[in-house]
């Protein structure tokens, strides 16, 4: 999974959970600030009830046969007077053995009903609160207050004043809609406060990823841009890392071409040898040292380039542009075989094409499918160069096709096998395709050799990089 894949997979767990803690702290505020507005306005409401209370508690007389009396007209709230209005008040009467009347008196609003009481002991002066149904099964809040007078010892009673909640659940209600609307107002702002922060913070992730691409692209040889202080330290290490590999790689080079000239001079000197007296003697043996030494130089020359490849072809920033590596060597072709005059043409876009690997190895395979071309070539060899459409990475195809003989299809197999050569009168060593075949398949790529109309058509196919990516590498 890539860096920005990686990123991205976190960016939204970062937000799933951002959002999740959200919802959840919202909805607590939610139920807590309800809550709260309902016990306020449960409170206020039972404050304004028992002020009801006091006043028709203060409104109590008896006349002087001991019976009850509460003047209407000195009662100030008018909601008293209206049937079914929502406040309403009573008055009950319990003697000492245990007989009640409910409803000695009662306010106008009550009408022919009686208000619902609990069958509980009340010490005098006490108020009692609890929740009941009324007329029309209103809901009610209901508050009692017993009381006694000393001319009637064998009786209480109790003042009883109720209101309608209805007005209380309205307004929580709308407490609640206009709550909900404004939390989902703050979710929403604080949702777009999370999507800022989680990408300002992934975005050092973001630009990491495309200096990473342009590493892996060939654009670069080291991860540049301005990152944070905080990423920084992790980019100077992955450099450190990339400079060393490249130091690693070097040194093996460099190592690799000491021993190929360590082992070629003392071959030169034995090839020297053996030419001088072969060509004094005739010597079978100075004839034998000198095929053995000239195949002993292909092979080290083989594996070198093999090594060479297999060090560098993973190595970043690694950029060559195929036209001018091809036009050196048709150059090279057209003076090599001048005298059988064969003519090599090259198709090509006008936009440039750049091959992801390095230019020496470039050569060796293109020289090597040219220089085979133009040996069996009657008269033409063409070169046709075209990016492969729809390949991710970026890939480039290279045609070369000669009008020689060809080669039967069931030799095809066998062309690009180590040392095998189909026809011994023509030079060569018989590894020229062996070399392009590995060199080609440790970048990555492949060679595909097609018989037909009369000629041989190698396809080069290897790993490319555009033109575009390679200008804003300068």
């Amino acid at each position: 999974m890539s860096l920005w894949r990686r990123a991205t997979s976190l960016r939204f767990r970062l937000l799933a959970a951002t959002l999740a803690a959200l919802a959840l702290a919202l909805l607590l505020a939610g139920v807590l600030l309800s809550g709260l507005f309902r016990d306020h306005v449960m409170q206020q409401f039972e404050a304004a009830l028992t002020q009801q209370l006091d006043q028709v508690t203060a409104r109590l007389e008896f006349d002087a046969a001991g019976q009850p009396l509460i003047d209407p007209q000195t009662l100030s709230d008018p909601r008293w007077q209206k049937p079914y209005s929502g406040l309403y008040w009573q008055l009950d009467r319990t003697t000492v053995d245990g007989l009640s009347r409910a409803g000695v008196l009662r306010s106008r609003s009550l009408w022919d009903t009686s208000l619902p009481l609990l069958a509980d002991e009340l010490a005098d002066g006490a108020v009692h609160v609890h929740q009941g149904k009324g007329p029309l099964d209103a809901p009610l809040l209901i508050l009692e207050r017993k009381v006694s007078i000393a001319e009637q010892p064998d009786a209480r009673w109790r003042i009883v004043v109720a209101a309608d909640m209805q007005e209380i659940a309205g307004a929580v209600d709308s407490f609640n809609g206009v709550m909900a609307a404004s939390l989902v107002v703050l979710l929403v702002l604080l949702v777009l406060a999370a999507l800022a922060q989680v990408a300002v913070g992934l975005s050092p992730l973001r630009a990491m990823q495309r200096a990473l691409a342009d590493v892996h692209e060939g654009r670069t040889q080291r991860l540049q841009g301005r990152f944070p202080a905080e990423v920084q330290p992790l980019i100077d290490d992955f450099n450190d890392v990339l400079d060393r590999n490249t130091e690693v790689v070097t040194r093996a080079r460099t190592q690799a071409g000491n021993l190929a000239h360590a082992l070629k001079t003392p071959l030169s000197v034995l090839d020297q040898a053996a030419a001088g007296t072969l060509a004094a003697q005739g010597s079978e043996l100075a004839r034998l040292v000198k095929e053995q030494v000239g195949l002993s130089r292909r092979h080290i020359d083989w594996h070198l380039a093999r090594a060479r490849v297999a060090a560098t072809q993973r190595l970043p920033g690694q950029r060559t542009e195929v036209g001018p590596v091809l036009a050196g060597l048709v150059r090279v072709m057209e003076r090599v075989h001048a005298e059988r005059s064969i003519a090599i043409t090259v198709q090509a876009d006008d936009a440039p094409l750049f091959f992801a690997g390095e230019e020496q190895d470039l050569q060796e395979m293109l020289g090597n499918l040219l220089d085979n071309a133009c040996k069996w070539a009657r008269s033409r060899v063409t070169i046709a160069v075209e990016p492969l459409a729809g390949a991710l990475p970026l890939q480039l195809q290279v045609h070369i096709e000669d009008d020689g003989p060809g080669i039967d299809a069931a030799h095809l197999a066998l062309v690009g096998a180590r040392g095998v050569r189909l026809d011994e009168s023509v030079p060569g060593t018989g590894l020229g395709l062996a070399i392009v075949q590995d060199l080609a398949g440790l970048y990555g790529g492949e060679l595909t050799l097609r018989s037909g109309g009369g000629g041989l058509r190698a396809t080069l196919r290897l790993p490319a990089t555009t033109a575009q990516q390679a200008a804003d590498s300068v």
